[in-house]
């Protein structure tokens, strides 16, 4: 599956989850449909809002997209890659400082 394909599957499995409908995640119905179908990729910060909307983390969007683009990675081997990444990438830069 292609990234934005799993990515519009995530916010469609986690708004259908939360019983929302496509007009009720802070975007036009048919913008919406559009993502859940691999057809449009939003912005950092209509993720956030759709995010926000749906009481979610946009990381929660984001992994569950990678997770469902690479069936055999675990939630644990992503968590612990994003872990791993993130605290060399904030000792780095506190480093420099």
């Amino acid at each position: 599956m292609e990234l934005k394909q799993a990515f519009g599957e995530a916010i469609r499995r986690m708004r259908e989850r939360k019983e929302l409908p496509q007009e009720g995640v802070g975007a036009s119905q048919s913008y919406i449909s559009s993502i859940e179908r691999g057809l449009k990729s939003p912005s950092l910060e209509k993720i956030e809002k759709i995010a926000t909307v749906m009481g979610v983390h946009p990381m929660s969007i984001l992994a569950t997209g990678f997770l469902l683009k690479e069936p055999g990675l675990s939630l644990d081997d992503l968590l612990n890659k994003i872990r791993r990444e993130t605290i060399a990438n904030l000792t780095h830069n506190s480093s420099e400082e």
